[in-house]
């Protein structure tokens, strides 16, 4: 499977927007617009004719064939790229998305895709059908990975700099810059082809800048965001996992091509969590037979529930392909032999004391992963000051519970499936905490979802 046939997540598309602005159209787009005739070729071609224009609607299509970045069509009369049609059409193509099949490409956009590729071939000839040779094409291909390199290797520079000034103005000049010194920072990741970067700059634009803990978590992700941009610069004295996860972090896609894995997927926890642009839906999956655990990841635009829902404490029998590179536990979900049916079946625990440390080797291979999924076995939830945190019944550790858990009702389920006896809980535990997602009473019962 070639990258452009790898289905984009919303998150990576909406990366591309210019502005906050065009993020927003570009939603609306995909949420409400009046599309036909859309369509998707395993040769990265993306197409659509959009209704909503007027008299002649407007056909859009993007190139995803190209290192340099995609390449954009449309007759509306917005010359920046991307405008929002062709936001709107590659978030219904995205992961997740599902509404825009694989097709043959129309006469127009074929037409419009050859003549670009042929103009893009340096040194080499076209065929009689407008395709260039195999190898005029690979060495293409080549040249505009380099190419592409090469801007993201001078937007990480450029990144370099700007955090230099922030620490010589000291941080608290990024409060008196506002969010907009970040959105227009992370406006040049996007030209630099770095959504990675775009998206981590963006974050630092949105962390509440109030109280004692503000400053210290600014230089917390100044430091991590610092520590990205040197490990792309040095990439080549990384091991190669290591630089591996930096391209990921980047914001390099990575192909979901591993070996597919048949097994039974017990399903451990399915929840969403949205912003202004998109809904994120995550899927924690364990493989009863390989003893694995998955995580599935798929994208909506904003007020669009993303697909597959799957119900928790039941199992599914299918494949599951992981991502390359740094992608951790993330999977793909490949072919399914049966629908979803309820199971018995419970992952094997752990003490805190393991949880704990299994985050810490997480962070060796991956310095920049928020959490890790982990089950705790005979644990009992109790109060700790103005918090909560998740006892050992037969050693003296504890893990105390993220803010986020102490936000949810699913910590009085919890609670009241414990009633101060040992459980098992399965969750993600890391820096801020641990963060339940599902519990089994200490004997027989089924799950208990708190998420």
């Amino acid at each position: 499977m070639t990258e452009q046939e790898v289905r984009w997540t919303a998150e990576r598309v909406l990366a591309l927007a210019p502005d906050a602005a065009s993020r927003a159209a570009g939603g609306e787009v995909a949420a409400a617009g009046p599309w036909s005739e859309t369509g998707s070729s395993g040769a990265g071609t993306v197409w659509g004719t959009y209704g909503g224009g007027g008299a002649a609607p407007y056909r859009t299509v993007v190139d995803l064939a190209d290192a340099d970045g995609p390449a954009y069509s449309c007759g509306c009369p917005r010359r920046a790229a991307p405008c929002e049609h062709a936001l709107g059409l590659l978030l219904l193509w995205a992961d997740g998305g599902g509404t825009v099949p694989r097709a043959r490409v129309p006469g127009w956009a074929e037409r419009w895709v050859a003549g670009r590729r042929t103009e893009t071939v340096e040194g080499g000839t076209a065929d009689a059908a407008g395709s260039p040779p195999a190898a005029a094409g690979a060495d293409a291909a080549r040249r505009r990975a380099e190419r592409r390199a090469g801007r993201v290797t001078a937007g990480a520079q450029e990144l370099e700099r700007r955090l230099t000034d922030l620490f010589r103005a000291g941080l608290a000049s990024a409060g008196q810059a506002g969010p907009g010194m970040w959105e227009e920072t992370a406006a040049r990741m996007v030209d630099a082809q770095a959504p990675g970067l775009a998206n981590r700059v963006r974050e630092l634009g949105a962390l509440p800048g109030g109280g004692p803990d503000g400053p210290v978590r600014l230089l917390e992700e100044c430091a991590l965001l610092h520590l990205l941009t040197r490990g792309w610069l040095r990439r080549d004295r990384l091991p190669e996992g290591l630089a591996a996860t930096v391209r990921t972090r980047i914001g390099l896609s990575a192909p979901a091509d591993g070996p597919a894995v048949r097994d039974h997927w017990l399903v451990l926890a399915q929840y969403d969590t949205a912003d202004s642009r998109l809904t994120t839906r995550r899927i924690w999956l364990h493989g009863s037979a390989s003893g694995r655990t998955a995580l599935l990841l798929a994208y909506g635009a904003a007020g669009r529930a993303p697909e597959p829902a799957l119900p928790a404490g039941w199992a599914l029998d299918a494949e599951l392909s992981a991502y390359r590179g740094a992608a951790g536990p993330r999977a793909a979900l490949g072919e399914r032999f049966a629908a979803p049916a309820p199971t018995s079946v419970r992952p094997a625990g752990s003490t805190t004391t393991r949880a704990l440390a299994r985050y810490g080797e997480a962070l060796r291979d991956d310095p920049w992963l928020d959490s890790v999924p982990v089950t705790l076995d005979r644990v009992i939830p109790a109060p700790d000051g103005d918090g909560w945190q998740l006892a050992d019944a037969d050693e003296d550790a504890a893990l105390p519970l993220s803010p986020i858990a102490r936000s949810r009702p699913g910590l009085w389920r919890l609670v009241a499936l414990s009633g101060g006896a040992p459980v098992r809980v399965f969750g993600e535990c890391g820096h801020q905490g641990f963060t339940p997602l599902a519990a089994w009473p200490d004997g027989p019962g089924a799950l208990v979802p708190l998420c």
